[in-house]
Protein backbone atom coordinates (compact mmCIF):
# COMPACT_ATOMS: atom_id res chain seq x y z
CA UNK A 1 0.00 0.00 0.00
CA UNK A 2 2.80 2.31 0.91
CA UNK A 3 4.38 1.39 -2.41
CA UNK A 4 1.39 2.39 -4.24
CA UNK A 5 1.00 5.99 -2.04
CA UNK A 6 4.42 6.64 -3.02
CA UNK A 7 3.72 6.02 -6.76
CA UNK A 8 0.79 8.31 -6.86
CA UNK A 9 2.22 11.28 -4.79
CA UNK A 10 4.83 10.92 -7.12
CA UNK A 11 2.89 11.26 -10.46
CA UNK A 12 0.27 13.50 -8.92
CA UNK A 13 2.26 16.65 -10.62
CA UNK A 14 1.77 15.08 -14.23
CA UNK A 15 -2.05 14.39 -12.84
CA UNK A 16 -2.74 17.91 -12.20
CA UNK A 17 -0.81 19.42 -15.26
CA UNK A 18 -2.90 17.26 -17.29
CA UNK A 19 -5.80 18.71 -16.31
CA UNK A 20 -5.15 22.03 -15.71
CA UNK A 21 -3.88 21.35 -19.46
CA UNK A 22 -7.70 20.24 -20.61
CA UNK A 23 -9.63 23.09 -18.45
CA UNK A 24 -7.63 25.94 -19.10
CA UNK A 25 -8.38 26.45 -22.84
CA UNK A 26 -11.79 25.13 -22.75
CA UNK A 27 -12.70 28.50 -19.87
CA UNK A 28 -9.95 30.23 -22.31
CA UNK A 29 -7.75 30.95 -19.74
CA UNK A 30 -5.22 30.25 -22.94
CA UNK A 31 -6.03 30.43 -26.65
CA UNK A 32 -7.59 27.12 -28.06
CA UNK A 33 -6.10 27.75 -31.57
CA UNK A 34 -2.33 28.01 -29.79
CA UNK A 35 -2.74 25.63 -26.89
CA UNK A 36 -5.99 23.08 -27.67
CA UNK A 37 -7.23 20.84 -24.97
CA UNK A 38 -5.60 17.47 -24.03
CA UNK A 39 -8.37 15.62 -25.12
CA UNK A 40 -7.90 17.07 -28.67
CA UNK A 41 -4.43 16.38 -28.65
CA UNK A 42 -4.89 12.60 -27.43
CA UNK A 43 -7.90 12.45 -30.45
CA UNK A 44 -5.07 13.75 -32.90
CA UNK A 45 -2.01 11.08 -31.59
CA UNK A 46 -4.87 8.87 -32.08
CA UNK A 47 -4.86 9.95 -35.90
CA UNK A 48 -1.36 9.88 -36.43
CA UNK A 49 -0.94 6.76 -35.03
CA UNK A 50 -2.84 4.75 -37.46
CA UNK A 51 -2.00 7.64 -40.35
CA UNK A 52 -0.06 6.08 -43.11
CA UNK A 53 -2.61 5.22 -45.84
CA UNK A 54 -3.96 8.71 -46.52
CA UNK A 55 -7.41 7.94 -44.09
CA UNK A 56 -7.65 10.13 -41.67
CA UNK A 57 -8.25 13.87 -41.84
CA UNK A 58 -4.82 14.72 -40.66
CA UNK A 59 -2.81 13.14 -44.17
CA UNK A 60 -3.31 16.33 -46.26
CA UNK A 61 -0.41 17.48 -43.72
CA UNK A 62 2.04 14.78 -43.09
CA UNK A 63 4.62 13.25 -44.77
CA UNK A 64 4.36 10.14 -43.33
CA UNK A 65 2.83 8.17 -40.34
CA UNK A 66 3.86 8.74 -36.40
CA UNK A 67 5.20 4.99 -36.60
CA UNK A 68 7.61 5.97 -40.10
CA UNK A 69 9.02 8.77 -38.70
CA UNK A 70 9.09 7.30 -35.19
CA UNK A 71 11.43 4.75 -36.46
CA UNK A 72 13.56 6.85 -38.34
CA UNK A 73 14.15 8.89 -35.44
CA UNK A 74 15.04 5.62 -33.24
CA UNK A 75 17.36 4.79 -35.89
CA UNK A 76 19.23 7.71 -35.42
CA UNK A 77 18.65 7.82 -31.84
CA UNK A 78 19.92 4.29 -31.65
CA UNK A 79 23.40 4.24 -33.44
CA UNK A 80 24.49 7.89 -32.59
CA UNK A 81 23.72 6.98 -28.51
CA UNK A 82 24.98 3.37 -29.11
CA UNK A 83 28.47 4.56 -30.74
CA UNK A 84 29.22 6.90 -28.15
CA UNK A 85 28.46 4.49 -25.25
CA UNK A 86 31.12 1.97 -27.11
CA UNK A 87 33.79 4.62 -28.02
CA UNK A 88 33.11 6.77 -24.96
CA UNK A 89 33.87 4.06 -22.35
CA UNK A 90 36.97 2.53 -24.51
CA UNK A 91 38.44 6.03 -24.68
CA UNK A 92 37.58 6.92 -21.18
CA UNK A 93 38.98 3.85 -19.74
CA UNK A 94 42.17 3.72 -22.25
CA UNK A 95 42.65 7.58 -21.11
CA UNK A 96 43.24 6.61 -17.30
CA UNK A 97 44.92 3.49 -17.96
CA UNK A 98 47.54 4.93 -20.50
CA UNK A 99 49.15 8.23 -19.81
CA UNK A 100 50.09 8.88 -23.16
CA UNK A 101 46.40 9.11 -24.60
CA UNK A 102 45.11 11.00 -21.70
CA UNK A 103 47.91 13.63 -23.04
CA UNK A 104 46.64 13.68 -26.72
CA UNK A 105 43.10 13.62 -25.98
CA UNK A 106 42.45 15.34 -22.66
CA UNK A 107 42.93 18.89 -23.90
CA UNK A 108 40.67 18.23 -26.66
CA UNK A 109 37.87 16.80 -24.36
CA UNK A 110 38.23 19.82 -22.03
CA UNK A 111 38.13 22.10 -25.39
CA UNK A 112 34.78 20.45 -26.46
CA UNK A 113 32.87 19.68 -23.39
CA UNK A 114 31.82 23.24 -22.56
CA UNK A 115 30.65 24.27 -26.01
CA UNK A 116 26.60 23.96 -26.76
CA UNK A 117 25.94 20.85 -27.73
CA UNK A 118 23.18 21.74 -30.42
CA UNK A 119 26.68 23.56 -32.04
CA UNK A 120 27.74 20.68 -33.78
CA UNK A 121 24.85 19.98 -35.49
CA UNK A 122 25.27 22.76 -38.46
CA UNK A 123 28.78 21.43 -38.68
CA UNK A 124 28.09 18.26 -38.96
CA UNK A 125 24.97 19.36 -41.88
CA UNK A 126 27.98 21.03 -43.50
CA UNK A 127 30.43 17.81 -43.77
CA UNK A 128 28.06 15.03 -44.02
CA UNK A 129 25.25 16.37 -45.72
CA UNK A 130 21.47 16.68 -44.89
CA UNK A 131 21.01 12.70 -44.55
CA UNK A 132 20.69 10.38 -41.59
CA UNK A 133 24.61 10.64 -41.23
CA UNK A 134 24.70 13.99 -39.76
CA UNK A 135 22.10 13.74 -37.42
CA UNK A 136 23.71 10.59 -35.99
CA UNK A 137 27.26 12.34 -35.90
CA UNK A 138 25.64 15.18 -34.41
CA UNK A 139 23.89 13.00 -31.18
CA UNK A 140 27.33 10.51 -30.97
CA UNK A 141 29.72 13.51 -30.45
CA UNK A 142 27.00 15.09 -28.07
CA UNK A 143 26.74 12.43 -26.00
CA UNK A 144 30.59 11.10 -26.02
CA UNK A 145 31.73 13.22 -24.18
CA UNK A 146 29.80 12.81 -20.60
CA UNK A 147 30.96 9.03 -21.25
CA UNK A 148 34.28 9.53 -21.97
CA UNK A 149 34.35 12.03 -18.51
CA UNK A 150 32.36 9.37 -16.34
CA UNK A 151 34.37 6.30 -17.69
CA UNK A 152 37.54 8.26 -16.98
CA UNK A 153 37.13 9.38 -12.84
CA UNK A 154 35.30 5.86 -12.88
CA UNK A 155 38.40 4.03 -13.94
CA UNK A 156 40.58 6.35 -12.19
CA UNK A 157 38.44 5.98 -8.84
CA UNK A 158 39.46 2.83 -8.46
CA UNK A 159 41.16 1.83 -5.12
CA UNK A 160 45.09 1.32 -6.59
CA UNK A 161 45.25 -1.48 -3.76
CA UNK A 162 42.81 -3.51 -5.58
CA UNK A 163 44.55 -3.30 -8.56
CA UNK A 164 48.33 -4.20 -6.91
CA UNK A 165 46.52 -7.47 -5.35
CA UNK A 166 45.06 -8.49 -8.67
CA UNK A 167 49.09 -7.73 -10.21
CA UNK A 168 50.29 -9.74 -6.53
CA UNK A 169 48.09 -12.76 -7.42
CA UNK A 170 49.49 -12.86 -11.55
CA UNK A 171 46.90 -11.22 -12.86
CA UNK A 172 47.62 -9.72 -16.24
CA UNK A 173 47.10 -6.43 -17.67
CA UNK A 174 44.21 -7.37 -19.61
CA UNK A 175 43.03 -9.15 -16.75
CA UNK A 176 43.39 -6.54 -14.93
CA UNK A 177 41.78 -4.03 -16.70
CA UNK A 178 38.41 -6.35 -17.32
CA UNK A 179 38.31 -7.91 -14.06
CA UNK A 180 39.07 -5.02 -11.58
CA UNK A 181 39.31 -1.51 -13.36
CA UNK A 182 35.84 -1.59 -15.33
CA UNK A 183 33.83 -3.50 -12.69
CA UNK A 184 35.46 -0.66 -10.13
CA UNK A 185 34.14 2.20 -12.90
CA UNK A 186 30.51 1.14 -13.87
CA UNK A 187 28.96 2.78 -11.28
CA UNK A 188 30.06 6.16 -12.66
CA UNK A 189 29.96 4.66 -16.47
CA UNK A 190 26.45 3.91 -16.05
CA UNK A 191 25.89 7.16 -14.81
CA UNK A 192 27.31 8.88 -17.68
CA UNK A 193 25.78 6.80 -19.86
CA UNK A 194 22.44 8.31 -17.97
CA UNK A 195 23.39 11.63 -18.86
CA UNK A 196 24.06 10.83 -22.38
CA UNK A 197 20.64 9.21 -22.99
CA UNK A 198 18.39 12.50 -21.77
CA UNK A 199 21.47 14.43 -24.08
CA UNK A 200 20.62 12.20 -27.19
CA UNK A 201 17.11 12.79 -27.37
CA UNK A 202 17.17 16.86 -27.05
CA UNK A 203 20.17 16.78 -29.90
CA UNK A 204 17.77 14.49 -32.15
CA UNK A 205 14.61 16.63 -32.22
CA UNK A 206 17.08 19.61 -32.53
CA UNK A 207 18.91 17.85 -35.54
CA UNK A 208 15.25 16.73 -36.95
CA UNK A 209 13.83 20.18 -36.21
CA UNK A 210 16.96 21.95 -38.17
CA UNK A 211 17.02 19.52 -41.31
CA UNK A 212 15.61 16.64 -42.77
CA UNK A 213 12.41 15.38 -44.40
CA UNK A 214 11.91 12.83 -41.56
CA UNK A 215 11.35 12.07 -38.00
CA UNK A 216 9.32 13.35 -34.92
CA UNK A 217 11.68 16.52 -34.71
CA UNK A 218 10.75 16.90 -38.59
CA UNK A 219 6.90 15.94 -37.73
CA UNK A 220 6.73 18.71 -35.05
CA UNK A 221 8.01 21.84 -37.11
CA UNK A 222 5.87 20.44 -40.32
CA UNK A 223 2.97 20.30 -38.34
CA UNK A 224 3.89 23.60 -36.42
CA UNK A 225 4.05 25.42 -39.50
CA UNK A 226 1.56 24.35 -41.02
CA UNK A 227 -0.69 25.27 -38.10
CA UNK A 228 -2.02 22.08 -37.11
CA UNK A 229 -1.11 22.23 -33.02
CA UNK A 230 -3.50 19.70 -31.67
CA UNK A 231 -0.86 17.20 -34.01
CA UNK A 232 2.04 19.07 -33.09
CA UNK A 233 1.83 19.11 -29.55
CA UNK A 234 1.06 15.05 -29.70
CA UNK A 235 4.29 14.88 -31.12
CA UNK A 236 6.00 16.54 -28.65
CA UNK A 237 4.30 14.43 -25.86
CA UNK A 238 5.31 11.25 -27.40
CA UNK A 239 9.04 12.69 -27.78
CA UNK A 240 8.86 13.03 -24.06
CA UNK A 241 7.05 10.17 -23.04
CA UNK A 242 9.33 8.36 -24.87
CA UNK A 243 12.41 9.95 -23.70
CA UNK A 244 11.12 9.36 -19.62
CA UNK A 245 10.13 5.79 -20.38
CA UNK A 246 13.56 5.32 -21.90
CA UNK A 247 15.21 6.95 -18.66
CA UNK A 248 12.84 4.91 -16.16
CA UNK A 249 13.91 1.64 -18.03
CA UNK A 250 17.90 2.19 -18.16
CA UNK A 251 17.41 3.39 -14.58
CA UNK A 252 15.65 -0.14 -13.76
CA UNK A 253 18.82 -1.78 -15.66
CA UNK A 254 21.23 0.11 -13.65
CA UNK A 255 19.54 -1.41 -10.54
CA UNK A 256 20.17 -4.60 -11.79
CA UNK A 257 23.48 -4.60 -13.08
CA UNK A 258 25.00 -2.83 -9.70
CA UNK A 259 23.07 -5.38 -7.26
CA UNK A 260 26.28 -6.98 -6.57
CA UNK A 261 27.33 -3.85 -4.68
CA UNK A 262 24.63 -4.54 -2.10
Amino acid sequence: MTTTNNVFVRYLPLLLLAILWEIAPRLHFVDPSELPPLSAVAKAWWSLLLDGEGKTWLSPFLNGSLWTNGVSSFINWFFGLGGSILIGIALGVMMAWSRTVEDVASPLVKALYPMPKSALIPVMILWLGLGAGSKIASIGLSCLLPVILSAYNGARGVDQTLIWSAQACGANQREVLWEVILPGAMPDILAGIRNAIAISFIVLVASELLVGQRGLGYLISFLGEGGVYDAMFAVVITVSALGFFADRAYLYFMRRTLVWRE
